[in-house]
């Protein structure tokens, strides 16, 4: 869908987007107005987060279309929008227009998100949707496992961005075959011209190796913030991540200046 781009060098300073749908799992526990995601976020910007993520799902089982577009005009660094690959998402996508769409797997029956995106089953279907979008000039992210065809495809497609799934490693970060599958993939990325993210199942206690993978611009945390932030606030819960990812970061060679992550 678009032709090569150069390779994308490292880069020292890693971004920390916020994902705050579990702030509205706990509002819609009582469907009320508390707590409230657009509230959360302001937190997590003035904490450090370079960015928010909020998952937008079919059956808006946390997120609500209201809270997307109150977080749109008010998120003063970057709003990344996680949705399926489907029409009715990409239409609120292009009403809305967030600064990043990130196309994700969804099925109903799932408790959170479990795999990649099928790319090369999907790739007619994905390159419809991530041609809109580019075309009203958004920058799309794909999620996916870390697998060399997998990336090779997500390439093929014209996306900006890849988001490498990081639930294996997150389930069994002692296997060091988990974070070295992320490492290629991230290299590959890379090397393709792809901007590589990574999340899912991140904390302050594991995040350590996968931010010290070079090539990893950007990180999505979210429950595990959302989770500590009952025990030691919210503000406390970022700066908790982001000291842990500086500190993995600092031995991180950085090769040509680094890159722009967007």
């Amino acid at each position: 869908m678009s032709d090569a781009q150069p390779s994308r060098p490292p880069v020292a300073y890693q971004r920390l987007y916020v994902n705050i749908d579990h702030v509205a799992t706990l509002r819609q526990a009582r469907r009320g107005d508390e707590p409230d995601p657009v509230a959360a976020a302001q937190v997590c910007e003035d904490a450090g987060a370079d960015g928010i993520t909020v998952h937008l799902r079919e059956d808006r089982r946390h997120i609500q279309d209201r809270d997307v577009e109150r977080l749109a005009p008010i998120v003063r660094t970057v709003l990344n929008l996680e949705m399926a690959a489907a029409d009715e998402m990409v239409a609120l996508a292009l009403g809305l227009r967030p600064a990043q769409v990130t196309i994700v797997p969804e099925r109903r029956e799932e408790v959170t998100t479990e795999g990649g995106l099928d790319v090369r089953r999907g790739g007619g279907r994905l390159a419809r949707h991530v041609a809109a979008l580019h075309d009203a000039g958004l920058r799309t992210s794909l999620f996916i496992v870390p697998d060399d065809d997998t990336v090779r495809a997500s390439a093929d497609l014209g996306v900006a961005a890849i988001e490498l799934h990081t639930g294996p490693y997150a389930h069994a970060s002692h296997d060091p075959r988990t974070r070295a599958a992320l490492a290629a993939a991230a290299s590959l990325g890379a090397s393709l011209g792809l901007a590589v993210h990574a999340g899912h199942g991140l904390t302050a206690d594991n995040v350590g190796p996968v931010a010290a993978i070079p090539e990893v611009e950007e990180l999505n945390i979210g429950h595990s913030i959302v989770s500590r932030a009952v025990f030691m606030g919210l503000a406390e819960s970022v700066r908790a991540v982001r000291r842990a990812m500086d500190a993995a970061r600092g031995g991180v060679a950085v090769d040509g200046g680094g890159a722009s992550g967007h």
